[in-house]
């Protein structure tokens, strides 16, 4: 007589080393019978592991249940590649959208819309790190949304989000952005020496090759514009492109047909000496169809040449192009600007430009200041305090 089975169930398959050295960590398995189904879920991903044991239960059972689960939960994978196709060309720039879905796919693998959780989405954040996560989640957030307003999804599926990063307090001071604009206009191309000089110093020519990020830099702090929309401003109206109107000194930061997102890009009048450098630099053919211009074409990505120029500044990784933003908030408080004009410059809300940049403006809790340190007004002394308490206070009714 054969000894009855215990039917499926979980094991924890400890992790083992192959003959070859390569670590396969501790997994989740299925046991039926003589053999195993792996889950793909670790050791601290117990309640993954009792799903998938769920659903290899009803699969055995009862294929038609089974597949009806099965549409009603699937694949992380299929809902994002539905989002790519529905989705990544509208966004403003698509192939960092498609990244950050191939990161995602990197880590949710075979899971299903269920396995979306709050251990999950943190198990998430501690491997990819909370800034890059949280952007990538953003994704997916957006991505089951999507599914379950076109109902391919039953239910909406809440995605926790990693907390925030701290705002930024680095700015850039007056003489820090001084230090930049001459080293962008003073970096000159270096050339390595051949074989026959012993592999010396690199030597300089007399190619300049960063001074369109001068132009940048002037650009970005007096606009506070976002260095995407500034690499890709035309001198004059054209398609697909923001645009800066010479003539009447505004910068048109959106192009024509381009959906407005959550990052604003009003139009922005232009501060007269700016409007004098932008004016001369389409004279002088600097900017002959875009403002920023590398060798006669627009510059897609500033990044790598502003590297160069901060470095050559003597100044630390922290500033990024997007300092120039931030250092344009700042100014702009530190200087007493009406907050309601400048949030609509920079093309953010009222309330977080006074949340983060508020602490900056001179006139930041004063009167709470001056309300705290005002000396009381003093009250009116009664006939009682004249007299020491020897009278009644005249406004006192006389005792009959």
């Amino acid at each position: 007589m054969s000894r009855p089975t215990k039917g499926p169930r979980l094991y924890l398959q400890p992790a083992s080393r192959s003959k070859a050295g390569v670590l396969d960590p501790a997994v989740w398995v299925i046991r039926d019978g003589g053999r195993k189904y792996r889950t793909g879920c670790g050791p601290d991903e117990m309640s993954a592991a009792e799903d998938a044991l769920r659903r290899y239960l009803v699969e055995k059972h009862d294929p038609a249940a089974a597949a009806k689960i099965q549409s009603d939960d699937p694949l992380i994978a299929d809902i994002l590649a539905f989002y790519l196709d529905q989705r990544a060309e509208e966004q403003a720039r698509p192939a960092e959208v498609r990244n950050r879905v191939a990161r995602l796919l990197g880590w949710w693998k075979t899971k299903r819309c269920s396995e979306v959780r709050p251990s999950t989405c943190r198990d998430y954040a501690i491997e990819r790190g909370n800034g890059a996560a949280r952007r990538e989640l953003e994704d997916l957030r957006a991505a089951l949304r999507l599914a379950w307003k076109e109902r391919i999804l039953p239910n909406p599926i809440p995605v926790t989000l990693p907390p925030p990063g701290a705002a930024r307090e680095r700015w850039l001071t007056r003489s820090e952005v001084a230090r930049l604009l001459w080293a962008a206009w003073r970096l000159r191309e270096k050339q390595k020496r051949g074989r026959g000089h012993n592999g010396g110093p690199a030597l300089e020519t007399e190619r300049y090759t960063a001074r369109h990020v001068a132009r940048f830099i002037l650009i970005g702090l007096y606009t506070g514009t976002r260095a995407g929309a500034v690499c890709a401003a035309a001198i004059r109206p054209t398609v697909g492109h923001a645009y800066v109107d010479v003539e009447r000194g505004l910068f048109y930061r959106r192009a024509n047909g381009v959906r407005e997102t959550k990052k604003r890009t009003p139009p922005v009048g232009l501060d007269s000496r700016l409007l004098a450098h932008l004016r001369r630099w389409e004279a002088k053919g600097l900017s002959k169809s875009f403002v920023v211009e590398w060798n006669g074409k627009p510059v897609e990505r500033v990044h790598k040449a502003f590297r160069a120029v901060r470095d050559a500044a003597g100044l630390g990784p922290d500033v990024t192009p997007h300092i120039l933003r931030h250092t344009a908030a700042t100014w702009g408080m530190q200087n007493g600007a009406e907050p309601y004009a400048l949030a609509g410059m920079l093309g953010m809300s009222l309330e977080i430009l006074l949340e983060v940049y508020g602490h900056h403006h001179p006139t930041h809790n004063r009167a709470a200041a001056a309300a705290v340190a005002m000396r009381p007004k003093r009250e009116r002394r009664t006939e009682t305090d004249r007299n020491d308490g020897t009278e009644q206070e005249r406004s006192l009714p006389k005792a009959q």
